[in-house]
C-alpha cells in the first residue's frame, strides 16, 4: 500500500467524512422532526429565523391580556419551609378575566416572585391565607411594606381562617404582626402616607363547610375545613366564568375535599416527598419523616388516590422540592394510584384555563423587576403625625452633606414644580444657620 504524505489529502479526506455524518444526521433528524415553516401551522406561533419558537412554552408577565372567560395561575411558591432560591414557599397567584387578582398564600420568600408578575401593587391587595404557619405566611410583611412603598393606594386585605381560641386566628395573628412591625408602620406612615399600612382583616369560622368568604364581580370564593397540624387550616376554591380552581393549604386526606373539589377544571393540592427522601435529603428522624409525609400532609399515593376520586381536567402536585433527588419518586408514587392530566409544580410555572383548555407554560420574567404604576395613586403624607425623630436626632443632620444634593434638587424641583422650601425642611435651614 503506498504511503499517502500529503497532508491536504489526509485532511481533505477528514472533512469529506465529517461532511458525510453531519448529512446523514440532518436528514435523519429531519425526517422525524420536520421543522414548522409557517406561524399558522404552528397554532399562532412567532416566527424565526431558524424556524418558530412555540408560544406554548413561556409566558411573559404583561404581555397577555385575559379573555374575559379565562384563568391565569401562576405557582410564586411550591416548596418547602427551608430556605432555598429556586423555590419559594407556598403561594400561588390567581388572576380573572374581568382583571381582578388574588393571593392564596404568601409563603416565605414568595415575594420576589410576585415581584416579578410585574403587576402595579393596587391590583396586589387580596391576600387569602389557607392558615398560619409561615411558610404559607411568611412573606406578608414584604408584601405590606413592598407594596406601600410601591405606590399600593389602600390598605392590605387579608382573609383567613379564625382559630380554637381567638390568639390562633387570623385577626389576631395580624393585629399582632403590625404590633412586631410597628417602628416599620410609625415611620413610614409618617414620611410616605399612612392608610396602605393598615391591613383589613376578614376573619371567616374555619369550621363551615363550603362557606362562601368572598363573592364580589363574579368571582366567589369558598372555604371548608382541611386537617394539618391543629385547628384552623383550611382548604379555597374560587370559581369564575363557569370554571373553578381548588386549592388544598396544608391537609391530609379529608372527606372535605374530596366532596367540594369536584367538578373542578384545576385542582392544586400538595404532595409530600417520600419518608426515604425525607431521611436522606431533608436530615429527619424516621419518626418524623414518615408522619411528616404521610400524617400531617398527604403522601404521593394518596395524593393519586384523591385526584383520581375529584376527576379534575387538571391536577397540580406541589409542597416538594422539585429536583432529580425527588420529582421521579413522588411522581411514581402518585401514578400509582392516578393516570390523569398532572403537573408537578415548581416555582413560576403558570396555566391558563378556559372552558375549552388549559394551557401549561413557564413564566420568563426579569431577575430586577420594576414596580409597575397603576392607574390610582397614594393619598398625601398626613401632615398633622409627630415626627418620630427628636429634634436631639435631628441636630445631627451634616449640613456640608445635604449641601451638595443642592444644585441637583434645584434642577428636579424646577422640573417637578416643586417649591424649594418642600424639599428643604425646616430644620436643615436651622442647622445651616448654626454649623
Amino acid at each position: 500500500m503506498r504511503k499517502i504524505k500529503e497532508p491536504g489529502f489526509l485532511v481533505l479526506l477528514i472533512v469529506l467524512a465529517v461532511g458525510i455524518a453531519i448529512g446523514v444526521y440532518v436528514s435523519k433528524n429531519q425526517s422525524s422532526k420536520p421543522m414548522i415553516l409557517s406561524a399558522e401551522a404552528a397554532g399562532g406561533q412567532v416566527k424565526s429565523a431558524t424556524g418558530v419558537a412555540p408560544d406554548r412554552y413561556v409566558y411573559y408577565p404583561g404581555t397577555e391580556a385575559l379573555d374575559k372567560n379565562e384563568i391565569r395561575v401562576t405557582a410564586c411558591g411550591t416548596g418547602m419551609p427551608a430556605a432555598r432560591r429556586g423555590q419559594a414557599a407556598a403561594c400561588w397567584l390567581i388572576e380573572t378575566g374581568n382583571g381582578d387578582k388574588f393571593i392564596f398564600d404568601i409563603g416565605t420568600g414568595s415575594m420576589v416572585n410576585i415581584a416579578a408578575m410585574m403587576i402595579p401593587y393596587q391590583y396586589l391587595d387580596k391576600v387569602f391565607l389557607s392558615h398560619l404557619h409561615t411558610d404559607h405566611m411568611g412573606d406578608i410583611d414584604a408584601l405590606w411594606a413592598g407594596g406601600w412603598t410601591s405606590g399600593r393606594p389602600n390598605a392590605l386585605k387579608v382573609w383567613g381562617p379564625s382559630g380554637q381560641t381567638p390568639e390562633m386566628g387570623t385577626k389576631y395573628s395580624m393585629e399582632n404582626f403590625l404590633k412586631f412591625a410597628n417602628w416599620d408602620k410609625v415611620t413610614r406612615e409618617y414620611k410616605i402616607t399612612p392608610i396602605p399600612g393598615q391591613i383589613e382583616v376578614t376573619e371567616f369560622d374555619y369550621k363551615s363547610v363550603n362557606q362562601v368568604v368572598y363573592d364580589e364581580n363574579g368571582v366567589v370564593i369558598r372555604s371548608w375545613p382541611a386537617i394539618h397540624t391543629g385547628d384552623g387550616p383550611v382548604s379555597f376554591s374560587l370559581e369564575y366564568g363557569g370554571m373553578k380552581i381548588v386549592y388544598s393549604g396544608d391537609t391530609v386526606p379529608n372527606k372535605w375535599f374530596v366532596e367540594n373539589a369536584t367538578n373542578a377544571d384545576l385542582v392544586i393540592h400538595e404532595a409530600m416527598m417520600t419518608p426515604n427522601q425525607y431521611m436522606k435529603l431533608y436530615n429527619q428522624p424516621a419518626q418524623l419523616a414518615w408522619r411528616t409525609c404521610c400524617e400531617f400532609h398527604t403522601s404521593p399515593q394518596s395524593f393519586g388516590k384523591i385526584m383520581s376520586t375529584v376527576e379534575p381536567r387538571h391536577a397540580v402536585a406541589y409542597h416538594f422540592f422539585n429536583e432529580e433527588d425527588t420529582r421521579y419518586g413522588i411522581y411514581e408514587g402518585i401514578r400509582e394510584t392516578y393516570d390523569g392530566p398532572l403537573s408537578m409544580a415548581t416555582d413560576m410555572m403558570v396555566w391558563n384555563v378556559t372552558p375549552e383548555k388549559i394551557t401549561e407554560r413557564m413564566a420568563v420574567s426579569p431577575d430586577d423587576a420594576w414596580s409597575v404604576p397603576g392607574t390610582a395613586k397614594q393619598p398625601p403624607p398626613d401632615k398633622g403625625r409627630t415626627n418620630p425623630i427628636s429634634k436631639e436626632i435631628e441636630a445631627g443632620r451634616w449640613v456640608p452633606g445635604f449641601q451638595a444634593q443642592d444644585k441637583m434638587l434645584d434642577q428636579f424641583g424646577k422640573e417637578n414644580k416643586i417649591e424649594s422650601q418642600d424639599w428643604r425642611p425646616k430644620m436643615y435651614e436651622e442647622l445651616k444657620k448654626e454649623q
